[in-house]
């Protein structure tokens, strides 16, 4: 393809499309960062209840990390398109309003790499809980420090260091989940390549395109991860 043809269809003017692609590429690193944040603080949530005494919420949260790490993400993102609205729609019928409610695509984006996020999370979170050496839990007790400070002070910084590789991966996958989300046409990254593909009939160079994108997101993500940890393993 000439160089001409190329800077054409890059310019950042009407005619090319370096702006929406930048634009897609916002989108999805807003859905993935909103989504992967919520996601660790939900599945935080769901490993102390996994790890907690009561039984029923063990076996809930089980259910649920079985559940959302045994379903394709795929049709986490079309249960949630298709089911989202309906379920809203009867519940405010509960209250009386009979008007139609839509969630639009980005919430529902968000929403699924949450829950997604969630579920891999909490099984990290677990894991790194049950690394951490018993000794630790004498230590604070013979120091005594009730459970919860004790657990606070002592066992999280610990735990969060030992998770935070597991934890980077997370956020890897949840960069790549978003490719997904263009089948609700969501306007992320892909769905705006596919787009351009089609309109200028030049597909190759716009795939090319974004996975040039993809690898320096996720190599800049790896290379911060890394930096991170080392600095964490030497706190």
């Amino acid at each position: 393809m000439p160089a001409t043809t190329l800077a054409d269809l890059f310019t950042w003017g009407s005619e090319g499309w370096s702006k929406a692609l930048l634009l897609g590429l916002a989108v999805t690193l807003a859905c993935a960062s909103i989504g992967y944040a919520l996601g660790i603080v939900f599945g935080f949530c769901v490993a102390l209840a996994k790890l907690g005494r009561s039984a029923i919420l063990r076996a809930l949260a089980s259910v649920y990390t079985t559940l959302l790490r045994g379903v394709p993400p795929l049709l986490v993102i079309f249960l949630l398109f298709f089911g989202t609205n309906g379920a809203l729609m009867w519940i405010a019928r509960g209250f009386g309003y009979t008007g139609y409610i839509e969630v639009d695509a980005f919430t529902v984006g968000v929403l699924a790499v949450c829950l997604v996020t969630a579920a891999y999370s909490s099984e990290v979170f677990r894991s790194a809980y049950e690394a951490v050496p018993k000794g630790q839990f004498e230590a604070f007790a013979a120091l005594g420090l009730r459970p919860v400070p004790g657990l606070w002070t002592v066992v999280l910084p610990q735990m969060l260091r030992l998770a935070f590789p597991g934890l980077g991966n997370v956020w890897i996958m949840a960069i790549k989940e978003t490719t997904l989300l263009s089948v609700i046409s969501l306007a992320e990254l892909m769905r705006v390549v596919g787009l351009a593909g089609r309109t200028t009939g030049q597909p190759f160079v716009f795939y090319g395109v974004a996975a040039l994108l993809y690898f320096l997101l996720v190599g800049a993500s790896s290379r911060l991860l890394r930096t991170l940890e080392a600095r964490m393993r030497w706190a």
